[in-house]
């Protein structure tokens, strides 16, 4: 490869990285070193009302993202989303 080839470099000379994530056990490649919770649900196309969670490894509890959130990106992270919460909520009666 030739040291100018666009395929090897970004514009600004380092090579350029790539990341394989997983949301909703669906495979995505980012380039990016950084995405915003907003960001990972918009790449797999997820309900902007829905919340997104980082899983953890272990016994660590999985972390909520919010939308506003910047995540660091590295290989094999696995992000899923739930629907708002309905539960415990009462529904009235019309009579």
């Amino acid at each position: 490869m030739e040291p100018n080839d666009p395929k090897s470099e970004n514009a600004g000379g380092e090579k350029k990285h790539e990341f394989t994530i997983f949301i909703d056990a669906a495979r995505y490649i980012v380039a990016k070193t950084s995405l915003t919770g907003a960001e990972i649900k918009a790449l797999a196309h997820i309900d902007a009302q829905y919340q997104l969670y980082l899983e953890e490894q272990g016994d660590r509890p999985d972390k909520p993202i919010k939308d506003a959130e910047a995540v660091s990106i590295r290989n094999d992270m696995h992000f899923y989303a739930i629907p708002p919460a309905t539960m415990g909520r009462k529904l009235r009666k019309s009579c």
